[in-house]
C-alpha cells in the first residue's frame, strides 16, 4: 500500500480537484475501506458547484454512494458488539447518517433528522478515494453494513440512494398491490422508485419524463413510460379517472407539487420525495388535500435499519443496477464524469478509483 492517495476533495465552494491525501490508517475502533465504486448523485454535483454549503466541510472528500470491502479493522472492533460480521475482506457499504443517538430525533426513530447529524461524502471524508476511514463513533453505531454474498460494485453502491428511498416509502405507507403509482421524473432515483414499485406489486406505475430514452428504461423496468404533456391524460385514462394511488415527485420543482396533488386518487398519498431549490415556493389549493383526503410526506436521508434493507434487496436481485448505472469512469476522470452527469449521458455514472 503507498503512502499517499489521489482524493477529490472539497477545496472551496465551487473549487474542487485530485488532491493528495495520506492512505488512512484506522486507529482505535475505526475500519477502513477499500473503495471499490461510488455513484454519483445530484447532490455531489451541488457540492461541486458551490450551490450547496450546509453540513458540507472544507477539505473533506466527496462521495456518499459507496461500495467497497474492508481492508483494515483498527483496535478493539472484533471485540465490539458492532464488530460482528467485519472481517478484513468482507464486502461492504456504510450508512452514511453518522447520528448522536440521544437527540429527540434518535430517540424516536428518526436518526435521519439527527439534531447532531454528520454525513459522509459531506463534512466526514468519503468515497471518491481509493480508502474510505469510517471513524470510530460511525463503526460503534453499526454504520459499516457488510454484504450478505458478492455484489457487483455498482450494484451495492446503490444502496445508499436505494436506502433513502425505502425510507420515503416508510413515510408514505409504501405501495401496495393493484395500486397504480405515479413517478415524475425518470432519473436514477425515479427508476429506482420505479423498480421499487413495479416489484412490490403495483398493479400499474406510470413514469413520466421528458427524455424519451429515460421513458424507455421505464418501459423496460415493466413500467408506462409517458411525457409531461401526456401525463393528466394517461393517469385518467388506466384509472378511469379515479387518479393515483400513490405520486411520488422525484425532481425537485417546485411547481410539481400542485401537480402531483391533483395526479392523486381521493385518500392517495404523495412524496414529495426531491429535494427542492432552498428557499423555493409553490402555490398550492389546499382543499385538494382536505376534501380528497390526501397524505403528504417527504423524506431525508435514510436510517442504518433502511441501508440494511436496501443491501438485501440488492443482494437478492429485486433490483437490477444495468439499467441505471450506464457508465463508469475512472478518479482521474472525475471531471469528465460530472459532465457526463450533467449532460444527462445514459442514467447514473459510477466511479471506480482503481480504474
Amino acid at each position: 500500500m503507498t503512502s499517499t492517495m489521489p482524493a477529490l476533495t472539497l477545496k472551496s465552494p465551487g473549487d474542487v480537484a485530485l488532491t493528495d491525501k495520506p492512505v488512512p490508517v484506522p486507529g482505535p475502533g475505526e475500519v477502513l475501506l477499500a473503495v471499490e465504486a461510488t455513484t454519483i448523485c445530484g447532490t455531489d454535483l451541488r457540492i461541486i458547484s458551490g450551490e450547496k454549503t450546509s453540513g458540507v466541510r472544507l477539505g473533506a472528500t466527496l462521495g456518499h454512494e459507496v461500495a467497497g470491502r474492508i481492508a483494515a479493522l483498527g483496535e478493539g472492533v472484533v471485540d465490539s458488539a458492532a464488530g460482528a460480521g467485519l472481517q478484513v475482506g468482507r464486502q461492504a457499504t456504510v450508512s452514511i447518517v453518522v447520528s448522536c443517538g440521544s437527540c429527540r430525533a434518535c430517540l424516536t426513530d428518526r436518526e435521519q433528522l439527527c439534531s447532531n447529524l454528520e454525513l459522509v461524502g459531506y463534512s466526514i471524508d468519503g468515497g471518491l478515494a481509493p480508502y474510505l476511514l469510517v471513524p470510530a463513533r460511525a463503526v460503534a453505531r453499526g454504520n459499516v453494513i457488510v454484504s450478505p454474498g458478492e455484489l457487483p460494485a455498482n450494484r451495492l453502491a446503490l444502496s445508499e440512494p436505494l436506502s433513502c428511498i425505502l425510507n420515503g416509502h416508510h413515510n408514505h405507507g409504501g405501495v401496495n398491490p393493484g395500486e397504480t403509482v405515479v413517478v415524475i421524473g425518470g432519473g436514477p432515483i425515479g427508476l429506482l422508485h420505479t423498480e421499487l414499485n413495479v416489484a412490490g406489486g403495483a398493479a400499474q406505475v406510470i413514469l413520466c419524463d421528458k427524455h424519451e430514452e429515460r421513458r424507455e428504461v421505464a418501459r423496460g423496468l415493466g413500467a408506462i413510460g409517458v411525457g409531461p404533456e401526456d401525463l393528466a391524460a394517461t393517469v385518467a385514462d388506466l384509472t378511469g379517472g379515479w387518479g393515483a394511488d400513490v405520486v411520488v415527485v422525484a425532481i425537485g420543482r417546485p411547481d410539481l407539487a400542485e401537480t402531483s396533488l391533483d395526479l392523486a386518487a381521493p385518500g392517495g398519498r404523495v412524496s414529495w420525495f426531491a429535494g427542492f431549490p432552498k428557499g423555493s415556493t409553490s402555490p398550492l389549493t389546499p382543499n385538494t388535500v382536505h376534501y380528497q383526503e390526501l397524505t403528504v410526506s417527504g423524506g431525508s436521508n435514510a436510517r442504518r435499519a433502511d441501508v440494511h434493507d436496501a443491501v438485501r434487496l440488492l443482494a437478492a436481485g429485486v433490483i437490477d443496477e444495468t439499467p441505471i448505472v450506464t457508465h463508469t469512469f475512472g478518479l482521474s476522470q472525475w471531471s469528465e464524469a460530472i459532465d457526463a452527469v450533467r449532460d444527462h449521458l445514459g442514467v447514473k455514472i459510477a466511479i471506480d478509483p482503481n480504474r
